[in-house]
């Protein structure tokens, strides 16, 4: 177990770049079993989750070569296992991500229950309605999930909620299905995007990216090729946030703009502004933080939802941004009901903090926040909390950063280079 010794206080000036989307890239390797052919992705990020998930796809009969750190070619070495590793799995909330292609390439697949961060109950009923719908008979057990289909036929189907993974495993099953599929209240997030242009790249044919609403014809077999993984919208706001509470000048390379402007807007209702320059985003520095009151002087409320609004991803960084911007705001998390339990950290850092419900809190920002030695209890409350390190008054002790690394490459080493005094070590 290592930590992070933070000393606060200190501007982070410069340029940086995001890693490449880990939410579009566990799906994406996830999707490298529906091919026999190689694929190369770029723009990896090399971090945990993507660690484990490159193993479990050793442990179902593929050979990951890299080229580099971000760089990996996947190729068939073997026959398909239906079976991923169960020690692997319980490590990572993505390996569900498996079912979908194990399913339609091997017409079987056991499931062990997912790994992943504890933000509340994160239900697998979409992903088994919408294998039902292909054709799939699925058997439940309290730690797995056991599946078989002779062949998986295309219908039309209704997700019963928009979920990021539910629907990635509906696409990765349809797209060899036979005959058509349509999915409706389909997610589309960009990582969700991302997975369907790699497919279509590989040879699928889906139309309606970037809708709720996507046509998938099924085709009887994919290609091999390559893709780049792009830039992690949740890592630029998570940038974003930092600049602003520190008062750095930061330089956001390859800060995919596209995707800002609910994170724009949110920012912007806390005094933060951001400028676009072309593809890179600037932070500008010193900036004054202040709670953007709604009309009649409203306390304003900061809340996710599905894309293309605010990403509960980045709910946990705006909470910090909050505590450090003058006046009041309600936070209103609407997806998972225990993701704001880490806030009774921040509020032993000083932060002034009313969590109301599981679902919301108050924030009084403007206040001064002091080191304190706390822990990482996921990958988004990790950053955030690092976060509020960095722009505390003293040294503080983030215990648990394993879980910060699953979701950020390097981040210790990256920031350090733009100013910060982040040292790893042993956890004593």
């Amino acid at each position: 177990m290592e930590r992070f010794v933070v000393e606060g206080g200190r501007r982070l000036d410069g340029t940086i770049k995001p890693a490449g989307n880990k939410n579009a890239a566990l799906p994406i390797l996830a999707a490298c079993l529906l091919t026999d052919e190689p694929v190369t992705l770029r723009n990896l990020p090399d971090i945990r989750d993507v660690r484990v998930m490159l193993q479990l796809l050793e442990s179902l009969g593929r050979a990951v070569d890299r080229a580099d750190a971000n760089t990996v070619t996947i190729r068939r070495t073997g026959e398909m296992s239906s079976v991923p590793d169960a020690e692997l799995s319980r490590k990572i909330r993505a390996s569900i991500l498996l079912a979908g292609p194990l399913l339609v390439r091997t017409g079987a697949a056991t499931m062990f229950r997912p790994g992943g961060d504890a933000i509340g109950r994160r239900r697998v009923d979409t992903h088994l309605l919408a294998f039902e719908t292909l054709g799939a008979t699925i058997e439940t057990a309290p730690a797995q999930y056991m599946m078989a289909a002779k062949r998986l036929v295309g219908r039309r189907m209704f997700l019963d909620e928009a979920s990021v993974t539910g629907t990635e495993n509906a696409i990765t099953a349809a797209v060899l299905a036979e005959g058509e599929t349509l999915i409706y209240n389909a997610a589309a997030e960009p990582h969700v995007q991302d997975l369907c242009r790699f497919l279509n790249i590989l040879g699928a044919d889906i139309d309606g990216i970037g809708t709720n609403s996507l046509r998938i014809r099924g085709v009887s077999a994919l290609r091999g090729g390559e893709f780049r993984i792009p830039s992690d919208h949740i890592e630029v706001g998570s940038y974003v946030g930092l600049a602003a509470v520190t008062g750095s000048e930061m330089v956001i390379e390859d800060g995919v703009p596209e995707h800002m402007d609910a994170i724009e807007l949110m920012f912007r209702k806390l005094g933060v502004a951001m400028k676009f320059e072309g593809q890179n985003i600037r932070v500008p520095g010193g900036q004054s933080l202040e709670v953007q009151y709604d009309v009649g002087a409203a306390v304003p409320k900061l809340d996710d939802g599905p894309w293309p609004l605010f990403p509960a991803d980045l709910l946990s960084i705006m909470i910090v941004v909050a505590s450090q911007a003058k006046g009041t705001v309600m936070i209103f998390e609407k997806m998972f009901e225990s993701r704001l339990f880490f806030t009774d950290k921040l509020i032993d850092m000083g932060a002034r903090i009313i969590l109301c419900d599981p679902h919301r809190a108050i924030v009084v920002g403007g206040g001064p926040l002091h080191g304190s030695k706390i822990s990482s209890p996921d990958i988004r409350a990790g950053m955030a909390l690092l976060i509020a390190a960095l722009c505390a008054k003293g040294e503080s002790v983030i215990q648990n950063v394993q879980q910060i690394d699953r979701g950020y490459e390097r981040i210790d080493e990256r920031l350090n280079a733009l100013g910060a005094r982040i040292r790893r070590e042993e956890d004593r």
